[in-house]
């Protein structure tokens, strides 16, 4: 099932998408992989799957140190892509390639295209390219019918966000504060007003991200928005538990993500 089908489900039966982010390769190959299949299994609607970069400059130090695990443990582009193939014989769930411009340049737009369509990744976000820059990138994807995902911030204008929405597809992630990732106590109230307008801009799904980092969050959001994107909650939990999927402080707070997405009203 593709992105469009999910929200277009998710939307008919009044549930909000549930989208988990995780470093690829931290603390290793395998354990992203064990990562995934219970993500898949317990409820994730989509997946992001971040590709490691040493100057991640839009995230916070609980993803910083995702990334210099991963780093460490010697993940490549080729080798997160043999994850989602190995991921791929157990679930057909959408995975999100997210990362940074300078290792997908160096990597080459089309070989990342093709080879990710190949793989089984069904979209790819690139977190620090300027609409300006967007179309060679852009071309190539949607050659392939691979899906772009675009950001927009609380600081992008009415004009903007028509340009970026050209470009978007599978889904529009609204960053819900400018700075870094992270968790945060409370997200500012015109993020409503913001999810709102946007929503009405775009025939796009519109997804919440960065400082989502509780049940009750996504419960004061959940009528603004169609998903939400939850990582550094996620990762600091893992990092608690050594990475144990089971342990109960990361296991019964990914399923209260997942019930309070996916309940029928609010």
């Amino acid at each position: 099932m593709g992105l469009k089908e999910i929200f277009e489900t998710l939307r008919k039966n009044e549930k909000k998408a549930l989208i988990p982010y995780i470093t690829a390769g931290d603390p290793d190959q395998e354990k992203t992989l064990e990562i995934l299949d219970f993500f898949a299994r317990e409820g994730a609607d989509i997946i992001e799957l971040g590709v490691p970069f040493s100057d991640p400059m839009a995230d916070g130090p609980v993803i910083q140190r995702a990334m210099e695990r991963a780093l460490r443990s010697g993940t490549t582009i080729p080798d997160i892509l043999e994850i989602v193939r190995r991921f791929r014989k157990n679930s057909q769930k959408p995975v999100i390639l997210m990362g940074y411009m300078n290792p997908f340049f160096a990597y080459g737009f089309e070989r990342l295209v093709d080879e990710a369509k190949d793989s089984g990744v069904n979209g790819i976000l690139c977190v620090d390219l300027p609409v300006e820059e967007v179309y060679p990138f852009w071309r190539y994807a949607k050659k392939k019918e691979l899906n772009f995902i675009t950001l927009v911030s609380p600081l992008t204008n009415n004009a903007r966000v028509k340009r970026i929405e050209k470009y978007a597809s599978g889904f529009i992630y609204f960053v819900s504060v400018t700075g870094v990732t992270g968790e945060r106590e409370s997200l500012p109230l015109e993020v409503r007003e913001r999810l709102i307008h946007l929503r009405h801009c775009t025939e796009q799904p519109v997804v919440l991200g960065f400082g989502v980092s509780k049940p009750a969050i996504i419960q004061e959001f959940w009528n603004y928005t169609d998903g939400f994107v939850v990582g550094s909650a996620l990762i600091r939990r893992l990092e608690e538990v050594s990475f144990n999927i089971h342990a109960e402080g990361f296991k019964s707070f990914f399923l209260e993500l997942e019930k309070i997405c996916h309940k029928q009203s609010v």
